[in-house]
This record gives C-alpha cells, structure tokens and sequence, in this order.
C-alpha cells in the first residue's frame, strides 16, 4: 500500500526559529565597489548561530567578480547585495524542525561541499533547438556569445543590469530591485551571489508576439560519488509596464552526465495596469542535483498573470511561488506538474494573496510518484483578504502513487476574511483505478498500454496548457520517456 499522508485544513502556528541576534546591515563601500561587506568579527562568529551559513555567505563574496564601474548602474545591484547580507547573516540553515521544510530535507548541501562558481564556462557548446529569441545564462552568468535576441521589437530590453544605457529604463528598474524581503535563507543566499541582474523590460503598450526563451545551463558540478557541489544563483527580473504582454519561457538543464550541483534561482515578476505575462517553467536538471527556485509576482489592476509548470529533474527540487494582487479585476492561473521517478523530492511552495476586489485565480497542482523512495511535497496557500470581495478563488491538488512507499505530503490552505466570495479547494491522492482499467481490459488492451495511457493522460492535463507547441511536443516526449521503465515495471 502506498504511503499516504494528507494534511487537513487546519491553522496552526509556526514551529519557532532557534533565536538568533540581528546583525546590523553592513556599512555600504563606496559606489564603485559592487562586493558587500560580509562581517567576520571575533564576536559576530561567536554570537552567530549557524557557522555554515556565514562561511557560505564569505565564500560567496569572494567569489563575485570586481567592478571598477563608477556608473550608478551598480547601486542597485550593491543595495540587493547589503540587505541579503543582513538578512542571511540573521538566519539559519533550514531543518525539519521549521514547518516550511517540514517534509523537505535539505541537509545534503549542508553535508556538500560547497563552492560558489566565480566565473562563466571558459567554452559553451550548446545547440540552438528553439525557434524563439533567446538568452543563455550558465551557471548563473549571462552568455552573450551564444544568445540570439532578433525577433524582439527594438524598444524591448534584454539583458544585464550593468549594460542598460537608457536612464528612464534603469530608473524604473531600480524602484523595484531589492525593495521585496519576502523571501527565505534561499531568497539572501542568491541576493548576495547572483553576478549580475538579467533584465526583461517591455515598455508600456508594448505586445511582443514572440516569447523569450531563458536558458539555464549548469556546466560546473561534481562527479558521481564526489562531495563537490557547485552552486550558481541565477537572478532575473521581468518588468512589464501598463498595457505590455509578453511570454517567458524559463527552461532549466543540466551539463554532460549526472553530475552534481546547486542551482538556486531567482525570477521577479512585475505587471503594471492592464499588462500580461504567460510563464511556461521547465525544470529537467540532473537527478543528483539540488535545484531551489524563488518566483515572486505583483500584479497590479486589471493583470493577467498565467504560469504552467513542468518539473522532473533534481535530488531536491523545491520551488517558492509567491504571489501578490495589488489591484481589483486581476487574474492570477497557475497549472503545475512534478514527476518523481527516482528518490527524488519534488516540492511546491506556493502563496497567494488577493486583496482587493473581484480577483480571479485558478490554481492545479498534479504530480506523479513512481519510484518507492521518491516524494512529493505540495504547500499552497491563498489568502482572500477582507477587501477583496466578489473574489473568485479556486484549487486544486491531485497526486498519482505508482509504488509501494511512494509518498506525497498535501496542505491545501485556503483562508478566505471577506465575506462576498466564491472559493473552493480539493485534494485528491490514490493509484490507477481498478474501474479505469477494468474499462481498457473490457476492450481487449492489455495492462501496461492500458496504465501507460492512464498515466500519460494524468500528466498531459497540464502539459498540454504550455503555450508553444514545439516546446510542448519536448516536453510530452520527455514525460514519455522518464515513465516508460516505470509503467513497464508496476504492470
């Protein structure tokens, strides 16, 4: 019998953190020194509760490439850098003892040797296998050599922070970068390593008919059975002003083998006034490695927001989507799917917060537990506040077990203050039912193509709502292939 374990709707309050002193924020260097100021004071490491985390924020200062840029363009990047600074220097590693890594355990990097990775690959080979503008960031470092940008109108900015000429652009960039602290040890952990900030700008009015295509490569990385474990912190920010839409395609993979790395990412998203953005997020990384991903959007009124996601790769993958509603007639879909078919964790960390009237969100989280060690883990939360009435809130959580002790941990959580709503919320966890394949054997298919179709169409509900369909067809041929020894296996 497969291992369940369902998490009913039930408030209860935060595990308590080990108490740790506030370090003050850091005292800025002049402008023109981009690298932070890590304090490594006698009293500091004595008071400091968790070692491995102030070694680890020293190393990623050491390892940030120097800048003798006296353009302000790097203040920005500087004030991101000092507030992760404080912030991560203030907080300690995650155990399973906090309940947001309740079922999430992260102490095979803790037990890693880890090595923030200082430059980008010396050489890059990679085909060029989509039909889209692109840009490559590996190992969190922008690739200008092997990124192909034409196709986007010319008033559309891509690329890094410290290469905007336009000031009005940088000007309204800069209100937005390193304001949100919404984040965990993850969220500072990025702020102080990312090398630089990659930028999506569309100005107002702006509808770019094709999307960009962010392509993350992990080059560096350990060999089967070594401790090394690299780690890039690959930060983006998308800015869409009022009336703009664009598309963005994040995939996420892996260098030759499997080898082992950390790729801890960062995307923010900001929709103006009547602005819509449609985020398709592929995540197929080496199953050695560690892959923890931030998402934060804020939408303001009248915005559309769409994500479908599709994650199969990573030792751990654990990714925190949060999201805010700043303005009433707002949309907000979410369609999610993880495949665990090793041991595996896959896990979703997701918030919403409507707080003004008639919003609109849909939420469909899916995921498939082949592998007897393997889990899922799905944390989804939606706070309808008390001004945002007429809201039209809904969720759905729906999980496949195809091996004995194959787990998936749910909390579904919604928490509705207004009083003018149409919510709901459902979970749902099982294997193949016996009526469904009663209903194919009846017709002369016998069990495996029966419980192959099944579990293909189980995937495909989300699947088939990415936007592309040469990005689409990709990903249901590589859905097909990871489940094939896995269906063949359980028939």
């Amino acid at each position: 019998m497969a291992a369940l374990a369902f998490t009913p709707h039930i408030h209860r309050p935060p595990t308590p953190s080990p108490s740790t002193p506030r370090i003050p924020k850091p005292i800025a260097r002049h402008k023109t020194e981009r690298r932070v100021s890590v304090q490594t004071s006698a009293s500091l490491q004595t008071s400091f509760s968790d070692p491995f985390v102030l070694q680890l924020a020293e190393a990623l200062e050491d390892s940030l490439p120097s800048s003798s840029s006296s353009s302000s363009v790097s203040l920005p990047l500087q004030n991101l850098r000092d507030n992760s600074s404080e912030t991560l220097l203030s907080t300690p590693w995650p155990s399973r003892k906090d309940e947001p890594f309740r079922y999430t355990d992260t102490s095979f990097i803790k037990s890693s040797q880890v090595q923030p990775v200082s430059h980008p690959p010396q050489s890059l080979s990679i085909s060029s296998d989509t039909q889209f503008p692109n840009f490559v960031i590996a190992d969190g470092f922008a690739v200008n050599s092997v990124s192909d940008l034409s196709g986007l109108p010319n008033e559309v900015f891509v690329g890094n922070l410290l290469d905007i000429s336009s000031e009005s652009i940088l000007k309204r960039v800069s209100e937005f970068v390193s304001k949100g602290s919404e984040g965990d040890l993850f969220w500072s952990i990025n702020g102080i390593g990312a090398p630089d900030l990659t930028v999506v700008y569309v100005p107002a009015g702006c509808i770019v008919e094709n999307p960009i295509h962010l392509r993350y490569f992990s080059i560096e990385g350990g060999e089967e059975g070594s401790s090394k474990l690299p780690i890039s912190n690959p930060r983006v920010f998308v800015f869409v002003e009022k009336g703009g839409e664009i598309g963005i395609i994040e995939e996420f993979l892996g260098g030759d083998g499997n080898k082992s790395y950390w790729a801890n990412a960062v995307l923010e998203v900001v929709v103006e006034e009547g602005g819509k953005v449609r985020h398709s997020y592929i995540q197929k990384q080496s199953f050695s490695a560690a892959h923890i991903k931030w998402t934060s959007v804020r939408q303001e009124s009248n915005s559309t927001y769409e994500l479908v996601e599709v994650s199969t790769g990573g030792r751990l993958s654990r990714h925190n989507l949060h999201i805010t509603q700043l303005g009433p007639d707002t949309v907000t879909e979410l369609s999610t799917f993880h495949l665990a078919v090793s041991d595996q964790t896959q896990d979703l960390h997701s918030k919403l917060v409507l707080d003004h009237p008639r919003g609109y969100s849909r939420q469909l989280h899916k995921c498939i537990v082949s592998h007897s060690l393997g889990q899922a883990v799905f944390d989804g939360n939606i706070k309808v506040n008390r001004y945002a009435q007429q809201t039209d809130a809904g969720q759905l959580t729906r999980s496949l077990l195809l091996e004995p002790r194959a787990t998936v941990n749910v909390k579904p959580n919604l928490q509705i203050i207004a009083d003018d709503v149409k919510c709901s919320h459902g979970a749902a966890i099982s294997d193949l039912e016996e009526t469904q394949l009663f209903y194919f054997r009846a017709r002369g298919i016998d069990a495996e193509t029966a419980r192959k179709a099944l579990v293909l169409s189980f995937g495909a509900e989300v699947i088939q709502q990415l936007p592309y369909p040469s990005v689409r067809k990709e990903i249901e041929t590589h859905f097909k292939e990871l489940l094939e020894p896995a269906i063949k296996a359980s028939s």
